[in-house]
Formats: structure tokens, C-alpha cells, sequence
């Protein structure tokens, strides 16, 4: 890659951000476009285009893909990933810098831990939480429809770093700005819905 250090900090951070989504489908498409020779993984993530890799990412994608639609599951789902998307994403950044500045490496790959672990928590707390506020609507449309939608944001994601990191960049921005408001949003929603249905009103009411 011919990819500069603003370029591969862009990289670092499209791959966190994704990870706090969807980390086996980043997992899965980054080994594959690696495998298949479509772009030249960094030495710090050619672990992931290894077949046993591949096939095992392969797998829990198709178990996410389907948890994720389906209402509360895909919020015990997201509860269990919680001690998992934010290291992955972390590491996953930090092998972006693996064998490319010589002796700055390990400093840069640092900055790419921290960078990656702190946008997939963003990412990932704005999802958990926006999906759990929607599974409170007896409906599974939104929730499907939301879902889809993150199947197909991430792989255009992904695609945007390896292409013109730089404004994939700019996306990331953009999602932790919008990110920041599901949050405050989603956040005020579930404590109105607390206090109308908490249990001592309920008591007050009979």
C-alpha cells in the first residue's frame, strides 16, 4: 500500500468504527479481499486472510447476520459483544500499522489501539442502545430495517478506507457526531419510559 501515516490513521479508524457494528463481517471482508488479492493487507492483518480465519469469521457472520434481526435477541447479542467488539477493534487498528514505519511502529500502533478501541465503543453503545430502544416497539419492521441497514453500511465502509481512507475519515466523523446524538436521544427515551412505567407510580395508580 502506498498509503501515507494520515491515510493508514484513516484506515485504523474506519476499522474500529466498523468493528463496534458488525466485527465479523470486518473480520471476514478485510480476510477475504486479502485472500482473493483484491488489496494488500498490512503485516498486521494478514492473520485474518488465513483460511481457518476465514472460515470461522465466515460462520459467527452468518450467526450474527441472523441474531441481529431478530428483536431482543439482537440486544443480548450486542450485551454480549460488549466485552468483545471494543479490544477487537482496538487490535484490528493497531495491525494496521504492523511492519510499516520501522521503529515508530510500536508507537503508532498504540495510537491505533486507542483510536480503534474508543470508536468501536462509540459505535457500538449508539447501536446497542438504538436497538434496544426499537425493541420496544411491538413491531419487527424498524428493527429489520435497521439491520439491514448496518449490513450495508459496513461493507461501503470498509471499501471507502481501502479506496479514499481520507474520506472515510470524513465518515467516521460524521457517524460520531450522529452516534453522539442516538445516544443522548435514545438515552432520554429509555428514562421517560422508565419513569411512566416504574413501579412506584404503577403502586400510586392502584
Amino acid at each position: 500500500m502506498n498509503f501515507g501515516t494520515a491515510e493508514l490513521l484513516a484506515l485504523a479508524a474506519a476499522l474500529g468504527w466498523a468493528s463496534g457494528m458488525r466485527l465479523y463481517a470486518v473480520v471476514f471482508l478485510t480476510g477475504l479481499a486479502g485472500h482473493l488479492g483484491w488489496i494488500p493487507l498490512p503485516d498486521g492483518l494478514q492473520l485474518l486472510q488465513q483460511p481457518v480465519v476465514l472460515w470461522g469469521s465466515g460462520a459467527l457472520l452468518l450467526v450474527e447476520f441472523v441474531a441481529d434481526k431478530v428483536p431482543m435477541v439482537d440486544s443480548a447479542w450486542d450485551a454480549l459483544h460488549t466485552v468483545i467488539r471494543v479490544p477487537a477493534g482496538a487490535a484490528l487498528a493497531a495491525g494496521v500499522f504492523g511492519g510499516v514505519l520501522g521503529g515508530e511502529q510500536q508507537q503508532w500502533a498504540l495510537l491505533a489501539a486507542l483510536l480503534g478501541g474508543t470508536l468501536a465503543a462509540t459505535s457500538h453503545v449508539a447501536k446497542a442502545s438504538t436497538r434496544a430502544a426499537v425493541n420496544t416497539s411491538p413491531e419487527p419492521f424498524s428493527n429489520i430495517g435497521l439491520s439491514l441497514l448496518g449490513d450495508l453500511s459496513v461493507p461501503a465502509l470498509l471499501w471507502l478506507a481501502w479506496e479514499h481512507p481520507l474520506w472515510a475519515a470524513g465518515a467516521v466523523v460524521f457517524g460520531i457526531l450522529f452516534a453522539l446524538v442516538l445516544i443522548q436521544f435514545t438515552f432520554k427515551f429509555v428514562r421517560a419510559l422508565w419513569r411512566r412505567f416504574r413501579p412506584e407510580r404503577r403502586l400510586n395508580h392502584v
